[in-house]
């Protein structure tokens, strides 16, 4: 009984991160007009948003004969699915487990293996459903003809790579459960690892909260632009499906930061017009996104270091007051400038953009350049990085200094007793746990 329990609890956390994956981006994707795509290729289109979503590639072709052939690749990640995901796995995944204090190892592996199974059989059929093919009319009557006969009828195209897919959607899974842990405040943790609730899960929790806060100015700001602003469909639509690239890399700047990147001539992107100015720059090379070249095209810019200090010295402030009474400013401040410091890796790293597109014309171009183009987006690791740790220590440290005259949660004697699993919550656990 207790076994078809944790199945029943692993099931529904993998129906509710998927369920909320596609409404949102299928919400997202029918405002950008994807809904009028032939052949019934909305929904594979929506399969394939959560692929790349989930860390999965999926790759472009076409091609028209012996007359034509494309080239095209595309990396990107659609934050706004993928934050929505994970937020409503890791909250029910948690949810049978919100009343204990402390959890066996052994069960929390066990609700881990079996939701894990049950994503990879969703990925594997996320994989499959994410292909489609588009046929392009040549036109009626004789044009038509010739194209069948010469093999030249133009063909373009989508796939999802089964094994990457898998992979690496397995990983992210087991990342978001992992962070699910560390960031909730009452999630409960095997005994020999209750000695970092009180040094991990304070700053991990302050970075989760800055994150959503940028989530959420932004959602703010971006439903006041679709309704004052015309182009409200396709508003909607970066909200959707893009909303957690545009805020977090705005705070990445905010702080020192910086992006290099480039766009194409004659390539259209749903990005706020003064990052397009900034990136698209004929004939000089990559463009470096920070505060400086942005500030050139908007002196508005400037406020992303004014947001960016409130919320980490609140994040700081925060922080302090949840750690143990034991803990020293400087304690604080290392923690802060590690957790800000590896938040702002993995921004970097789920921020990229890389996209292109080559065609040859019965053999003249180039698939990678001249009758082509591209688009590219990487984060700068060195100064978003240790821009991060130098901000993390500061917010951290001043965070202490103003929580000195606020009373901290528990008293040395409760924390130690914990960690030695003396709490009734450790019994509570041994006789509620399941296989």
């Amino acid at each position: 009984m207790r076994s078809a329990r944790v199945w029943w609890d692993a099931l529904a956390a993998v129906a509710a991160g998927l369920a909320a994956m596609v409404v949102v981006a299928s919400f997202g994707l029918w405002a950008a007009g994807a809904a009028n795509l032939p052949s019934g290729a909305f929904p594979r289109v929506v399969a394939a948003t959560l692929v790349m979503a989930v860390g999965g590639s999926v790759e472009l072709y076409g091609d028209a004969g012996f007359i034509a052939q494309t080239d095209a690749a595309i990396d990107v990640v659609p934050l706004s699915v993928t934050l929505a995901g994970a937020l409503a796995t890791a909250v029910v995944f948690l949810m049978p487990l919100r009343h204990r204090a402390v959890a066996h190892g052994q069960e929390v592996l066990a609700r881990v293996v079996r939701t894990a199974v049950l994503w990879l059989l969703v990925l594997l059929a996320l994989a499959l459903v994410a292909r489609h093919n588009f046929r392009i009319s040549l036109g009626e009557g004789l044009a038509e003809d010739i194209g069948e006969a010469l093999g030249a009828s133009p063909e373009v195209g989508f796939r999802a790579g089964v094994p990457a897919t898998m992979g690496f959607g397995l990983l992210w899974l087991l990342v978001v459960l992992a962070l699910a842990f560390a960031f909730s405040r009452k999630a409960p943790l095997p005994s020999r690892l209750l000695h970092f609730q009180q040094s991990v899960r304070p700053s991990a929790r302050a970075m989760l909260q800055v994150l959503l806060a940028y989530v959420v100015i932004g959602l703010v700001t971006g439903v006041i632009v679709a309704i004052t602003h015309e182009h409200r469909a396709e508003t909607i639509a970066v909200l959707l499906l893009g909303l957690p690239n545009l805020v977090w890399m705005a705070f990445g700047i905010g702080i020192g930061g910086a992006w290099e990147g480039r766009v194409a001539e004659g390539i259209g992107l749903p990005m706020p017009h003064v990052l397009d100015q900034v990136l698209r720059r004929p004939g000089r090379g990559d463009a470096t996104l920070d505060l400086a070249s942005l500030s050139e095209q908007d002196g508005r810019a400037w406020l992303l270091v004014a947001v960016a200090a409130v919320l980490l010295l609140a994040a700081g402030f925060v922080a302090a007051v949840r750690s143990p009474a034991r803990t020293r400013p400087w304690q604080q401040a290392w923690h802060m400038g590690l957790a800000l410091a590896l938040t702002m890796l993995v921004i970097g790293l789920l921020t990229r953009i890389s996209a292109h597109y080559g065609l040859t014309v019965i053999g003249v171009g180039d698939l990678g350049g001249g009758l082509g183009g591209e688009v590219m987006l990487r984060a700068n690791f060195l100064p978003l990085v240790g821009f991060g740790a130098l901000w993390g220590l500061v917010a951290g440290f001043l965070g202490s200094l103003l929580a000195t005259r606020v009373r901290h949660p528990g008293e040395v004697g409760d924390s130690e007793r914990e960690a030695r699993g003396g709490s009734g919550g450790e019994r509570e656990a041994r006789g509620g746990s399941g296989g």
